[in-house]
């Protein structure tokens, strides 16, 4: 749902960037609260595993395809007002590098792909994970209603906007219908992704799921009358081994976008189709940064398109790790200089 330029006028576009710009400010301030010892590692981590997963569209209908936005996926492992940050620095690589998603759309493409998906998708996990407290199937299924509902909310946003400065002369009862439809089908694989990665993490190390942080195992003992509950069991320490999944997650990250990215899917997303069906893609321009080198996903000059998309694919990843590293040590360190001030 990488909306280009020229879909929206001057105003809707300035309105969005100031939302944007807005809603990222606040998450720069509330990730301090969540950027601890487990997280502030694994942010790095979310936002290049993003960018990998985002590279493999996966077939949804009839020469259509869809990738992963990633906002509920990110909340439920590192927060919500880190989960912001890290696709916010995923559309910015992308955007800049790739000529993915046009420039005077970045502040729409960071409220919709960002901010509504994540906080949609963390509202509905909350909600999910509250009726059943404690469990593990909980949290996977929470997982998979989230991404899936965040996905055709992002559609129901961008359609409202649309409404409001659209400029392609379409109904916006036509528009809506459209992306409401291959969008919820796009959620479906958004679900599936975001519960397979998550239940993949709490299978190995729980501690460092955001979401599920009160799942601490009752400790219990057997006793000549029975098993008793004693209390909880505490996660493992943060120090117990986070340089093997880093190292690990960095692994599969480089393996998504440098190999299986080439057998993705080559139909175009949602937004891609609908606006062609329906003419949304009228007034687009071409992007302000077409003739960058990793334009397009490939690298300039480079003519085997395998190794080309390969190789584009490990220098996003390196450049989401190095982009996010630099923002969440800067949050970090903010941080810590608040605790020793209060200390």
């Amino acid at each position: 749902m990488h909306v280009p330029d020229g879909f929206f006028d001057v105003p809707v576009s300035v309105g969005a960037g100031v939302f944007a710009a807005a809603g990222v400010a606040v998450c720069l301030r509330g990730a301090r609260r969540e950027l601890d010892d487990r997280t502030a590692p694994m942010a790095g981590l979310v936002a290049a595993f993003i960018f990998a997963v985002q590279m493999l569209n996966f077939p949804v209908a009839a020469g259509t395809s869809g990738h992963l936005l990633g906002g509920a996926l990110a909340a439920i492992l590192v927060g919500p007002y880190t989960a912001v940050l890290c696709v916010a620095v995923v559309l910015l690589v992308q955007g800049f590098f790739f000529a993915d998603g046009g420039l005077t759309a970045l502040g729409v493409n960071i409220s919709l792909m960002a901010i509504v998906t994540t906080v949609v998708g963390w509202a509905v996990f909350r909600t999910v994970t509250r009726a059943a407290p404690g469990s593990r199937r909980a949290v996977v299924a929470g997982s998979f209603v989230a991404a899936l509902v965040s996905v055709p909310a992002a559609a129901l946003v961008f359609t409202a906007l649309f409404w409001l400065g659209g400029t392609a002369p379409i109904e916006v009862s036509s528009v809506a219908v459209a992306m409401g439809g291959v969008h919820l089908l796009i959620g479906l694989g958004e679900g599936l992704i975001t519960a397979v990665t998550v239940s993949s993490v709490l299978a190995v190390r729980p501690d460092l799921v955001y979401g599920a942080r009160g799942l601490a195992r009752r400790l219990v003992l057997r006793t000549a009358d029975g098993e008793v509950e004693v209390g909880e069991q505490e996660p493992a320490p943060v120090r117990a081994g986070l340089r093997p999944v880093l190292v690990g997650g960095a692994l599969v990250a480089v393996l998504l976008a440098g190999f299986v990215s080439f057998y993705a899917s080559s139909a175009p997303d949602g937004l891609e189709k609908v606006a062609a069906d329906k003419g949304l893609s009228a007034n687009a321009g071409p992007h302000h940064l077409e003739d960058a080198p990793l334009a397009g996903y490939g690298v300039k000059g480079v003519d085997d398109q395998r190794l080309s998309n390969g190789l584009a694919g490990v220098a996003g990843v390196g450049l989401t790790v190095v982009a996010g590293g630099a923002v969440f040590y800067a949050v970090r360190r903010r941080r810590r200089h608040q605790d020793r001030a209060i200390a």
